[in-house]
């Protein structure tokens, strides 16, 4: 048995429609339909209610539809018009068009073409593009930003490849949850007595002998979470004794620990405990650099001096960074030029510039070694000053010279302003044998202001006495 929809659709001249529903049904089912003659008049248009985005286009309405269409739009609207009433075959079934309606308003609508049954006119249904439009943009916009996130990767990727391939030190990546090696540097791999690639996934505890893994890797998170923490183990095979110091670190949400691995053989001192002792215990700051002046090693001394809590944070950085001349003082230094202490400032972890005397310590090795001492200049120079110091050979000279490099020179003339105006009031009072009158006529001032520069610098109380 059918049923009256039924019926209703099955009709072979197509469903009854009342003339007064017809209109409400076309401009739900589109957002805009346009009744256009053969010259492309604009006969009738309605927009969808639903789509407030349209707006009003009643003015459209005995208009040449060209006048509201982009200029790459008016010649394929023209043609699938003419296309639809010679009722082409192979005419396009849509056509995608920009519609424009003063300055700021252009929007693209997709168009089926329909006969209307009365001679020259064309029932143009389109959808509004823009939500598509919009939601193409946001996906371009996507894969560009996909695009330049994978291009930073691996950017970032060489980077660290170049750097752990770069690394003189023993260095392992170890994942805390398995236990298992993420990457290690060629040292770390030669250390270890193989590949790189056969260390990469490898169990970090089996590198060392009579290590369990559970409490081996506890034992390296808790010597990270000490500040300058080390754990000390024994390679396999009656391989050396190593010492470990852990960094905990999170990577994307996975506990990493990188661990750099030393030997008695990397530390100063070697197979002497009583040199290693010196280095460790001198009072002095002492420095070694390789044969391109980056720190190898330091003191506890120079760890305190540049406000650091351990090396890893100074190793493989340039020496000259750290003075406030950079490459200017190393080559001082180094050239052998420098008969006593170079006089310079230290530049701290916190950009504070601390004043020291440094003293190249000769070649060590393929690299060099310096003795850092903390000093302030200006404070030894006052209190080392006496009258009777001569400026052409006794102290001030020496004061002089130590000031070059501590300080400016615009700021050394002005410290020694004083002890050189002292120096020539001394010789005009010698040389005119203590006529004052005499002595301010040779130094061009007035007897009164020679009276006050006496007595600033205590030499009125000498002569009387």
């Amino acid at each position: 048995m059918n049923t009256r929809e039924s019926d209703f659709w099955n009709e072979r001249a197509g469903p009854r429609i009342a003339p007064e529903h017809f209109g409400e049904i076309v401009a739900t089912a589109a957002d805009l339909a346009i009744v256009v003659g053969e010259s492309g008049r604009v006969i009738s248009i309605t927009t969808n209610p639903l789509n407030s985005a349209i707006g009003s286009v009643d003015h459209w309405e005995g208009r040449p539809i060209r006048d509201f269409l982009a200029p790459d739009s008016v010649d394929k609207v023209s043609r699938q018009i003419a296309a639809t009433l010679r009722q082409e075959e192979r005419r396009p079934e849509t056509i995608e068009v920009n519609h424009i309606d003063g300055a700021a308003w252009e929007f693209p609508v997709r168009y089926t073409m329909h006969l209307t049954g009365r001679d020259g006119r064309v029932l143009m249904l389109g959808r509004d593009m823009r939500p598509l439009a919009e939601l193409q943009q946001r996906l371009v916009r996507a894969q560009i930003a996909l695009e330049k996130d994978y291009e930073q990767q691996r950017i970032y990727e060489t980077r660290y490849r170049v750097l752990l391939d770069a690394m003189r030190e023993a260095v392992v990546l170890v994942d805390v949850a398995s236990g298992r090696i993420l990457d290690a540097s060629d040292a770390a791999a030669s250390l270890l007595g193989t590949d790189r690639g056969a260390l990469t996934g490898a169990a970090f505890t089996q590198e060392f002998a009579g290590k369990r893994r559970s409490e081996f890797i506890d034992s390296l998170c808790r010597a990270a979470a000490d500040d300058g923490g080390s754990v000390t183990a024994p390679l396999r095979d009656g391989g050396p004794e190593v010492t470990l110091r852990p960094v905990l670190f999170r990577n994307a949400g996975d506990r990493t620990l990188l661990c750099r691995l030393e030997t008695q053989a990397d530390r100063p001192g070697a197979g002497d405990p009583a040199l290693a002792a010196l280095f460790d215990g001198a009072r002095e700051a002492i420095v070694l650099t390789d044969a391109e002046d980056r720190i190898l090693r330091a003191n506890d001394s120079f760890l305190t001096m540049m406000e650091v809590d351990s090396l890893t944070e100074l190793r493989g950085r340039s020496f000259g960074d750290l003075l406030s001349r950079g490459r200017v003082d190393l080559k001082v230094l180094q050239d052998g030029g420098q008969t006593g202490p170079l006089s310079t400032r230290l530049i701290t972890r916190f950009g504070s510039h601390l004043a020291v005397e440094i003293t190249c310590a000769g070649p060590v090795g393929a690299g060099q070694g310096y003795v850092l001492r903390e000093a302030d200049r200006f404070a030894q120079l006052d209190s080392d000053a006496t009258p009777e110091d001569d400026l052409t050979g006794g102290s001030d000279a020496g004061r002089v010279r130590a000031l070059v490099g501590s300080a400016p020179l615009r700021d050394i003339v002005a410290s020694m302003t004083d002890v050189i105006e002292k120096q020539c009031i001394e010789a005009a009072v010698e040389l005119t044998s203590n006529n004052r009158v005499a002595a301010a006529e040779m130094l061009g001032l007035s007897r009164q202001s020679l009276y006050v520069k006496l007595r600033k610098y205590g030499l009125l109380q000498r002569d009387e006495s």
